[in-house]
């Protein structure tokens, strides 16, 4: 870990072959209050081009079809299927604008929606505390 702001970690990893930038991120993980074998992680990551990406990485288990959704601050921004599994978690990325990059700025808390069955979805909070001043760091 490089830093801690608010509740957000900037973790980063030694330069790829052939690269001096090193690889950072910020990442944040949590488990849901009622349930604790229910927890994600959250990643957000700005590549050398420019494009910044948002995954999500839930637990094996939930139900893949509904995908992710996402509120901020109780208001629906959107949702995101799930693009693969692997031995440990499944997970979602979505390419993030300008827009949702303010809402993570500003807001107060984020919930990450997975569902265990069709009827089941589990709102699993993330604060936003230190979002701001995280992101000014990885840039």
């Amino acid at each position: 870990m490089k830093a801690q702001h608010g509740d957000w970690q900037v973790v980063c990893k030694p330069p790829p072959a052939g690269s001096k930038v090193e690889v950072c991120a910020l990442v944040q993980s949590v488990t849901a209050e009622d349930r604790n074998n229910v927890g994600l992680t959250v990643y957000f990551q700005k590549f050398s081009n420019g494009t910044r990406v948002l995954r999500v990485f839930a637990p094996l288990g939930i139900l893949l079809p509904p995908g992710l959704g996402l509120k901020i601050d109780d208001k629906d921004v959107g949702h995101a299927p799930f693009l693969r599994c692997h031995n440990f978690a499944c997970y979602a990325q979505v390419v993030v604008e300008d827009k949702l990059i303010e809402q993570l700025k500003t807001g107060k808390t984020a919930i990450f929606i997975v569902f265990q069955t069709e009827e089941a979805g589990i709102g699993i909070p993330i604060s936003l505390a230190g979002f701001g001043k995280a992101l000014d760091a990885l840039n």
